[in-house]
C-alpha cells in the first residue's frame, strides 16, 4: 500500500518502512506522530483520491532524529552594477519512518473520547472558583481631563503680493 502526504509544504510518495526527510515536525526522536493530510492511497485493489484529502485515511510514523540539511548557497549578482551578495542556511529537517498506512477514523475517535473524559474528571476534581468582580475603570476619563486638547496652529496671513517695478526709460 502507498500514500501521497502533504506534510511542509511538500508532498512525499510513502509506503510502509520508507524513511524520508521532511520539513521540521514538533517531537522528540522516538515519538510516534500522524500524517492526516493524505491526499491519495492506494494498494492492489485501487486508487483512492481524495478532494482535496482523504478524511479516513492516516499515516502513522515514528521520528528517527532531528537534524539539519545541507548548506544552501544563495548569491545574487548584477553584472555591470558592482552588486553581489551571498548568503546561507541549514533547513531543519526531521527524519521520519513510515510505520503504516491505514485507517484514522476510529483511532482519532477513540483518542478524543478519552481526551473529553480526562477533561470531565479534572473538571469535577477542581472546585468551582468565582472571580473577582471587576470594577470600572475611571483611568481613561481621568486621563483625558488631564491632557490638554491639543491646539491647532494659527492660520498663516496671505502676504500681500508686490508689483514688479517699471524700469524708466
Amino acid at each position: 500500500m502507498f500514500a501521497v502526504v502533504k506534510t511542509g509544504g511538500k508532498q512525499y510518495k510513502v509506503a510502509a518502512n520508507d524513511v524520508l526527510k521532511v520539513e521540521k515536525l514538533e517531537g522528540q526522536a522516538g515519538d510516534t506522530i500522524e500524517l492526516s493530510d493524505v491526499l491519495m492511497a492506494g494498494d492492489d485493489k485501487g486508487v483512492k483520491t481524495g478532494t482535496p484529502f482523504l478524511k479516513d485515511v492516516v499515516v502513522t510514523a515514528e521520528i528517527l532524529e532531528q537534524t539539519r540539511g545541507d548548506k544552501i548557497i544563495i548569491f545574487k549578482k548584477k553584472r555591470r552594477h558592482q552588486y553581489r551578495r551571498k548568503n546561507g542556511h541549514r533547513q531543519y529537517l526531521t527524519v521520519l519512518r513510515v510505520l503504516e498506512i491505514g485507517k484514522g477514523g476510529a483511532k482519532k475517535a477513540a483518542t478524543k473520547t478519552a481526551a473529553a473524559k480526562t477533561d470531565d474528571v479534572k473538571a469535577e476534581e477542581a472546585p468551582a472558583k468565582k472571580a473577582p468582580a471587576k470594577k470600572a475603570a475611571p483611568k481613561k476619563e481621568a486621563a483625558a481631563e488631564k491632557k490638554p486638547a491639543a491646539k491647532k496652529p494659527a492660520a498663516k496671513k496671505a502676504a500681500p503680493k508686490k508689483t514688479a517695478a517699471k524700469k524708466a526709460d
